[in-house]
């Protein structure tokens, strides 16, 4: 009897313990589920509620940026939502925050590419009247958007940016920049006058980027290329341009460069490069060519030693 009252009791104790820890178990659960539902965010208004916040101007500027963000469905839906947005993105009186999170709402509504069709005359129309704007960002951006468009209105504004410094809307490096969406003769031009006369060195690396593009510069880059004075990006960038649009004359002159001793590694590191990525036959039947590089793969510089190997492992193949 003694041993049965002992299993009973123990029995009792444990179904008492398992009642509490089940309690302290729903407890839990309870208060870990009323606080996952006040973490969770708010159903999402409507955007024709969404666009009432965001055009309202007695709301802070915060809760108006947040409402842009729900609208780009709604943009579309009307002339009046679209012109809404377009008024906001215009009047220079508004938050400039708030213009911008307009552009950007317009902006991610053009993704929809067949909805937005109808918008975009009038999207593109505004942009235009924006690219003065005093803001330097939104101006720049404002900017991208439409040279990406290949707008000929623009292209023509950078341009006279370009040749006359007072009508600059954006820095001359910026400016070539844009132009290279879309490219054309008289951009060459205005390129060609700012690698003779750059009012920077960032300006005359983008001015010689376009000019890649055209076979008509390639004196230029080949005078820059064998100039040592010259910076080594600078030479790069001559580099890759003459041997794309002259090939036979980068591997003569990349072949000067690689015989001259005083020659610098990196200098020498490209020319290599793009001889065992293009050369021709030829190359490898230069026997005081294939000397010297032999000569270079056991120099000093890791990098010309690198490349060295590279265009020996071609070439002797």
């Amino acid at each position: 009897m003694t041993t049965r009252r002992k299993t009973a009791k123990k029995t009792k104790a444990a179904k008492k313990t398992t009642k509490k820890a089940t309690k302290k178990s729903t407890k839990k659960s309870t208060k870990s589920t009323k606080k996952a539902a006040k973490s969770r965010p708010s159903a999402r208004r409507s955007p024709r509620a969404a666009l009432a916040v965001a055009t309202s101007s007695k709301e802070s500027s915060p809760r108006r940026i947040a409402a842009l963000q729900e609208v780009p469905l709604a943009v579309c839906e009307n002339d009046e939502n679209l012109n809404s947005l377009l008024n906001i993105l215009r009047d220079r009186n508004e938050p400039i925050k708030v213009r911008l999170a307009a552009l950007q709402s317009i902006q991610a509504a053009s993704f929809s590419v067949i909805a937005f069709e109808s918008c975009r005359p009038d999207y593109l129309a505004a942009l235009r009247e924006v690219v003065d704007d005093p803001d330097p960002e939104l101006r720049q951006r404002v900017l991208g958007i439409l040279a990406r468009e290949n707008d000929s209105y623009v292209q023509q504004r950078l341009l006279d940016g370009l040749q006359n410094p007072a009508k600059a809307l954006v820095p001359p490096e910026k400016a070539l920049q844009l132009l290279s969406y879309d490219v054309h003769a008289e951009s060459y031009s205005v390129a060609r006058d700012i690698v003779d006369n750059p009012p920077n060195p960032d300006a005359k690396r983008e001015a010689l980027r376009i000019l890649a593009a055209d076979p008509n510069s390639a004196p230029v880059f080949e005078k820059l290329l064998t100039d040592k004075d010259e910076s080594r990006e600078v030479r790069q960038i001559s580099a890759a341009a003459l041997q794309a649009t002259k090939p036979r004359r980068f591997q003569e002159r990349a072949r000067q460069m690689l015989l001259d001793k005083d020659e610098y590694d990196d200098i020498q590191a490209t020319a290599l490069t793009a001889l065992t990525q293009f050369g021709d036959k030829e190359v490898g039947q230069d026997q005081e060519l294939m000397k010297q590089v032999d000569k270079l793969g056991k120099g000093k510089s890791a990098k010309v030693k690198k490349t060295a190997r590279r265009f020996l492992m071609r070439y002797k193949a």
